[in-house]
């Protein structure tokens, strides 16, 4: 008797690192069912305890649970998610986007046009409907810290534009940039296995930039598609309780100044950028301690 021949997989595995996650969860998957017409499996790889909401999509069928082991971090988790995928196609996503409908399939007929794209990433919007800076240039140290010294006094610098990426004559344009943001990510199973997945190391932030300045290196694109459009409602509990955010932001910056930098000759580099972002920690942490007791 012939054997039945294996299970075709799903064009798309989705894989979504959740950590005590709320009622964003919820929106997440039902939106992804409006987002899509192709095939599907919704991977959640749990970061923290016991989840109500989680249990209910596990229950409905809508979700496969993975356990994590802990909080092992972002790039950790989605690598562990992504683990023996057959699908062609991989997305990361945050749990708190919302897809509007089409906007998968809108990712996934830009990465048929350009077989060279090893990540693509949609057009995302904050609550209030303005447009977030989710395309970058890969930041040489002076852009960078140009970038970061100035954006918040006058975010309109010329530093800031050339590091996002912005196209004011055709803002709606696919294009190829340096990196793309990690609140979602449509990647080539292939490119992405190709890079060995995100870098471990990064427990938080810096993760994505990371993984797109590889693909770069190994001749992948990454590429923003301005026609997909998520909205990203931040974190409640980011708001709240900034300053662990604010020292694993910047212990992933000084990592990834480490790595970029890591040459002998540019340890003066390495030195004086990791004490400005040690400086830079230390008033964030002091002004959001000021801002949480008035």
């Amino acid at each position: 008797m012939p054997s039945a021949p294996p299970p075709v997989p799903p064009a798309v595995r989705v894989v979504c690192v959740v950590f005590n996650p709320g009622p964003e969860l919820e929106a997440f998957a039902r939106s992804l069912r409006t987002a899509t017409s192709e095939s599907y499996e919704l991977v959640l790889v749990n970061n923290g305890g016991p989840s109500a909401v989680v249990q209910q999509l596990v229950d409905e069928g809508a979700a496969r649970l993975v356990e994590s082991g802990g909080n092992v971090g972002y790039g950790r988790a989605a690598n562990i998610g992504a683990r023996g995928s057959a699908s062609p196609w991989l997305v990361v996503a945050n749990p708190d986007v919302v897809w509007e409908p089409g906007s998968l399939d809108a990712l996934l007929d830009a990465a048929a046009r350009r077989p060279t794209a090893g990540s693509l990433g949609p057009r995302i919007l904050n609550e209030d409907g303005t447009v977030y800076p989710s395309a970058r240039a890969v930041p040489s140290l002076w852009l960078g810290a140009g970038h970061a010294l100035l954006v918040r006094v006058w975010p309109s610098n010329p530093l800031s534009r050339r590091y996002r990426r912005e196209n004011p004559a055709d803002p709606g344009a696919e294009r190829a940039v340096g990196w793309l943001s990690g609140a979602l990510l449509l990647l080539r199973r292939e490119a992405f296995e190709a890079v060995s997945g995100f870098d471990n190391g990064y427990f938080m932030f810096f993760e994505d930039l990371d993984l797109g300045e590889r693909l770069g290196r190994a001749g992948w694109e990454n590429v923003v598609v301005p026609s997909a459009t998520v909205t990203h409602i931040q974190g409640a509990s980011w708001k709240r309780t900034p300053e662990p955010m604010i020292r694993a932001h910047h212990a992933s910056a000084r990592r990834y100044v480490r790595r970029r930098y890591r040459r002998w000759f540019e340890a003066p580099v390495r030195w004086v950028a990791v004490l400005g972002l040690r400086v830079r920690e230390q008033l964030e942490v002091a002004g959001a301690r000021r801002a949480t007791r008035s």
